[in-house]
């Protein structure tokens, strides 16, 4: 069915959430499930963090904790929910001040928070999350009028998303999910989804991914990934286990959590292309990982017939730094290099330049 014309709005963040849902036809094989997508990217600020930066917002301003003409909102990010927070604050007259690691893929999340009006600083990424933690919490002691959302901890994380991205995937599914696989960042999608679709459907399995390089919900100590936006280092304060010893944790299920999945970095990338190529959804790192793992659930024979819902929380076209685009990075930068005049001789051929001619060479 087509989908139907947007109604009008007074403001952007009025048509925050919503969002559809397309099912995966010529990459999933000979699989004998259905494989559906949820497209976040198609929110204004593009990614599923538009949702809790909205939510995080509106509910500090019903308590009272915050209003435009004397709040600045401070946050530490790996760049969506700085964009979110920066497309709220824009549309609602906030101040805002975004931190994020000084790290080259955070090119593009640099670039649109500053275009909303928001500040960037950047932190060192050495010192990780923890780092960050510090940054914000000094920036808050030395300016009474700094708030900070804290999205790894703030329960209006979770709950905007029990509250409406559950139940669309719901309703959009007709009532019959039987996996949910999503990736952990803060945590508040899978606590907050997974938490809805069980009480609708106890049967429900929810599958929680990691990076294969940094299981830190099952004990394992981070490493360097580059599934931008999951894994920020530490356990999420929404699933349970928090708070636990490492050697505490393990692969079982506990809380919402049926399954602790996890895939490496090349797999992500490599179906980030594969999808994009052949589906003509332009995923990122963080997608095509989850769509990976969503193929192999589909593969399993107990998973035949069953309805898998995979969240993407946004497009690939903000990823152009990452080395996602490295090979096509490589190649435009030969057609069209940096600093080169124009042609201007007549003289030369109409074509100057053909894609296929340089995969050849």
């Amino acid at each position: 069915h087509a989908r139907g014309l947007a109604g009008r709005v007074e403001s952007v963040t009025e048509i925050i959430g919503s969002t559809p849902m397309v099912r995966l036809r010529r990459v999933v094989g000979d699989a004998k499930a259905k494989v559906y997508l949820k497209l976040e990217m198609q929110n204004p600020g593009g990614s599923v963090k538009d949702r809790i930066a909205l939510s995080m917002i509106e509910e500090a301003e019903k308590r009272g904790d915050i209003d435009p003409a004397r709040t600045t909102i401070v946050e530490a990010t790996s760049g969506n929910t700085g964009i979110g927070l920066a497309m709220v604050a824009a549309a609602k007259g906030y101040k805002c001040i975004v931190i994020m690691p000084k790290v080259r893929p955070m090119l593009e999340r640099y670039l649109i928070c500053r275009q909303f009006g928001a500040e960037v600083h950047l932190f060192n990424p050495s010192l990780g999350a923890p780092g960050a933690l510090k940054y914000v919490k000094d920036q808050l002691a030395a300016n009474p009028h700094y708030w900070w959302p804290n999205q790894l901890g703030n329960p209006d994380n979770p709950a905007v998303h029990e509250r409406t991205t559950g139940p669309e995937i719901w309703k959009q599914a007709g009532g019959a999910v039987d996996y949910f696989i999503h990736g952990i960042g803060t945590g508040g999608c899978v606590a907050g989804v997974g938490k809805y679709l069980k009480s609708v459907n106890p049967k429900c399995r929810v599958i929680a991914l990691e990076p294969t390089e940094a299981r830190v919900h099952t004990g394992a100590s981070p490493k360097p990934h580059g599934v931008v936006g999951w894994a920020p280092g530490v356990h999420s304060q929404f699933l349970d286990g928090f708070g636990k010893a490492p050697e505490e944790l393990s692969d079982a299920p506990r809380g919402v959590v049926d399954e602790w999945g996890h895939v490496a970095t090349s797999e992500a990338v490599a179906t980030c292309l594969q999808v994009t190529s052949a589906e003509g959804m332009m995923v990122g790192p963080s997608s095509g990982a989850a769509i990976k793992y969503a193929f192999d659930v589909a593969a399993r024979p107990e998973a035949k017939g069953s309805t898998i819902v995979v969240v993407l929380p946004s497009h690939g076209i903000r990823y152009v730094a990452h080395p996602l685009w490295a090979a096509v990075n490589a190649e435009a930068n030969e057609a069209l290099p940096p600093g080169e005049a124009p042609c201007s001789d007549k003289e030369q051929p109409i074509l100057l330049w053909a894609s296929e001619e340089y995969k050849k060479a």
